[in-house]
Order: C-alpha cells, then structure tokens, then sequence
C-alpha cells in the first residue's frame, strides 16, 4: 500500500494549485504527482548529459576553454552588442 506524503504548499502556490485543479477538472493530487515525475525525469536527464560531459573531457574527446577565455569571449559579445544597439 502507498502512504501518502505531506506536502507543504506557501499559500500562493496552494492558491495555484487550486486555481488549475478548478481549470482542469483533475485533482490536486494529480496534478502534483505529474509535477513531480515531470521534475524527475528533467533532473535525471541532465544528470545524464553531465555525466556524459564529463566523460568527454576526461577521455579526452573536447578540451576545457579556460575562464579566461570564455570571460573574454562574453565580454566582446556584451561589447558589440551595446555598440550595436547604441547606433
């Protein structure tokens, strides 16, 4: 058998909550469980591309670009795009 959980909502997410449950005909509890097997699945997923980057850098497939670089490069963006806009 599942037990249920407590969950602890700030008011105006409950609010939220209540206001789509109303919206959509579906309970809360519904819609909460889908919220939440949706979280999951985002967070094993980028989990799983992490882990894949991981091991490119450390077989060797991609190079790491230094801090340095990658400030530089955002700086000169950032800079052409306030020249751009300033014309």
């Amino acid at each position: 058998m599942i037990k249920p959980m407590e969950v602890h909502l700030t008011a105006e997410t409950e609010k939220k909550l209540k206001d789509l449950s109303a919206l959509s005909g579906r309970a809360t509890d519904e819609l909460v469980e889908e919220a939440m097997a949706g979280y999951f699945a985002e967070v094993q997923q980028i989990r799983e591309t992490l882990h894949g980057r991981y091991d490119d850098l450390k077989s060797g497939k991609v190079k790491p670009i230094p801090g340095e670089e990658v400030e530089a490069h955002f700086r000169e963006k950032s800079a052409a795009a306030r020249s751009k806009s300033g014309s």
